[in-house]
């Protein structure tokens, strides 16, 4: 590893490497013109099964399964290393070209809603679940589904990406973003010795928002045999509360909506009534 002396003004280099170096940029805005599809729902949802992506397809799942047929909703595949994101139409939904994004055209003006805090909120507001609305216990779930706002980009763009992704292994980064790892995990496992779930005794978008990362790190599925280099087996308490929420119907199918990798079998790339979940996974339209 040679020493970097950064230049007076930093200047674009395309061929940077990394696995997400040929989709960033410096610049916002569309690349191309390209309307979003939509469906039969109100709900028109634009996304991947990333972490954040999951938050915002598990809560919808949650809210059906509570018997909120408002919920329903089209999901539609972003496929972000393909640059699907910056097309025109779905930087009209989300200037910031990241997924997921929300229209809901329930109303007589739709209203886009993007930043998956954001929508996991709007969604708790508009249906009156998983989001008490009296104080203290309101203020608690918020605080720690904005602790996720702020923790987990030490997780996935450092501790992920120079783990991970990075073209070259460094070990000052990986150190630097491990340790912070490590410190969040145990930020939670402290909570989660306490109570139940994040903001107390029940099942919150907190919930919702830090299992896809912190929880799908617990059980080893994220950033390769990152579980393993971390020793997540250590921190009993995540590991109770993670497995107690993926146990859960709902978030079995949040998982598998948009999702275009691994197991065929969890793949349903699009997402337009609950039967699809039967029929129109990856494995059983390849049979066809």
């Amino acid at each position: 590893m040679t020493d970097y002396t950064p230049p007076k003004v930093w200047t674009w280099n395309k061929a940077n490497g990394g696995a997400f170096a040929s989709i960033n940029r410096p610049i916002a805005g569309p690349t191309h013109d390209k309307e979003l599809p939509v469906g039969k729902h109100p709900l028109q949802l634009y996304s991947l099964a990333t972490p954040n992506g999951v938050k915002v397809t598990v809560m919808l799942e949650e809210l059906l399964a509570l018997g909120h047929k408002g919920a329903e909703y089209d999901a539609w595949l972003i496929r972000i290393n393909d640059g699907d994101q910056f097309g025109s139409g779905f930087v009209e939904v989300n200037p910031n070209s990241k997924i997921p994004a929300l229209m809901d055209h329930s109303g007589a003006t739709p209203v886009r809603i993007f930043e998956s805090g954001s929508i996991l909120v709007y969604l708790a507001e508009k249906f009156g679940e998983f989001l008490p609305t009296e104080q203290p216990a309101r203020a608690e779930v918020l605080s720690w589904l904005f602790w996720q706002m702020g923790s987990a980009p030490y997780l996935g763009g450092g501790f992920g990406h120079f783990y991970a992704y990075a073209p070259q292994k460094f070990e000052y980064a990986i150190d630097r973003f491990a340790m912070e790892t490590k410190r969040q995990l145990d930020v939670l496992d402290r909570r989660l010795a306490e109570t139940e779930y994040l903001g107390g005794k029940d099942y919150t978008i907190a919930d919702m928002a830090v299992w896809p990362w912190y929880g799908g790190l617990a059980l080893g599925r994220m950033y390769n045999d990152s579980g393993d280099f971390l020793s997540v087996q250590e921190y009993k308490h995540v590991q109770r509360w993670a497995k107690a929420i993926d146990a859960r119907p709902a978030v079995k199918r949040g998982r598998m909506v948009n999702r275009a990798f691994g197991e065929p079998a969890l793949q349903l790339h699009e997402r337009h009534d609950a039967s699809d979940f039967d029929t129109k996974t990856q494995d059983k339209l390849a049979a066809e």
